[in-house]
């Protein structure tokens, strides 16, 4: 082989290992347009105000502009069909949370299938729920609620945010755990129902943080525990429920899905900055005025989660026997 032929082979040799070599995902594998989150709720909500803390820092980071669309209706499903049927090329993501993992056994004929439609990308914040009572009521703590509702079945009534809501299914499987029984009084939304738990209408209810947080620091409410594993820093001193009734646990969490179709490399560029984002302490602390924390997960863990929170509600959903189609 002459000297120009071995030239040519060891270049050609060279340039193909480097094709084999993976590059690093960069803000180029982003669509050239503005990133939509899409979320299934009006303006005013915690997803809603944890989507507007990070979009500037977001939209910094991914050289793009962020969009927020609120999208109401159905309980947010139209919002998922609206993302499962876009473009997979990170332009449009969706706010996802314990709604889209309970509605996934809710509902019988969706149009979509959230796990094997939609694509994991980054967590934003995690929070548990609050097991509040009226200050007057008669049990001061979890296992004095449990002997009064044991002695006094259908006396104590439970109020929500709405059938097959969170809040509701919460206190489905505090049910289904301990053995109490409960009156459900579902409510349209958080406020009327913890306005109806103030005024000493309805005695219990499992609420998020954020919403109870102001009756809890004014003695308007009594916090017996929180859903989580562990004491959550907003509520220093309250216990977790699982303390009392082992192995339980609830959190709100709130995450950004895709299109299932989305290239890894452009799922591995948005979970990079949305975790960057929370990472500010600025941000990092504002959520966790809002009483949670920075869900901060590699696309990896986030499906595991997802899936894992799926199957505890399930549970929920066929304990409670609630159906909507």
């Amino acid at each position: 082989m002459n000297l120009l032929r071995r030239k040519v082979l060891l270049l050609s040799i060279g340039a193909g290992a480097w094709r084999l070599v993976p590059r690093p995902a960069r803000a180029d594998s982003l669509a050239p347009r503005p990133v939509h989150i899409v979320l299934g709720f009006a303006p005013g909500g915690v997803g809603d105000i944890a989507l507007r803390l990070i979009a500037p820092s977001l939209q910094q980071r991914l050289g793009q502009p962020v969009v927020v669309d609120n999208r109401p209706g159905a309980g947010g499903n139209l919002a998922t069909e609206a993302v499962v049927e876009a473009r997979p090329d990170g332009g449009t993501l969706i706010l996802v949370g314990p709604r889209n993992a309970i509605d996934a056994t809710l509902y019988k004929n969706l149009p979509f299938d959230f796990i094997r439609d939609i694509a994991m990308v980054a967590g934003i914040m995690q929070s548990p729920l609050v097991m509040v009572t009226n200050p007057a009521f008669a049990a001061k703590s979890v296992a004095e609620f449990i002997s009064y509702a044991k002695a006094n079945p259908g006396k104590t009534n439970m109020a929500s945010a709405g059938n097959g809501t969170a809040q509701h299914l919460a206190g489905e499987l505090f049910m289904m755990m301990t053995g109490v029984s409960m009156v459900r009084v579902p409510y349209r939304g958080d406020p009327a129902a913890l306005a109806d738990l103030v005024a000493g209408r309805v005695q219990l209810m499992f609420a998020p943080i954020v919403d109870a947080i102001a009756f809890l620091r004014t003695g308007r409410l009594r916090a017996l525990a929180v859903t989580s594993l562990k004491p959550s820093p907003a509520l220093p001193g309250i216990p977790p429920l699982a303390a009392i009734v082992p192995g339980y646990e609830v959190s709100l969490w709130l995450g950004l899905g895709a299109p299932k179709a989305t290239p890894a490399g452009t799922v591995a560029v948005l979970n990079k900055a949305v975790n960057a984002s929370l990472a500010e302490p600025t941000i990092a602390n504002r959520i966790r005025d809002l009483g949670g924390e920075p869900m901060i997960m590699r696309p990896s863990e986030l499906d595991a989660f997802v899936a894992a929170d799926t199957q505890r509600w399930a549970k929920a959903v066929k304990f409670s026997g609630a159906k909507v189609d």
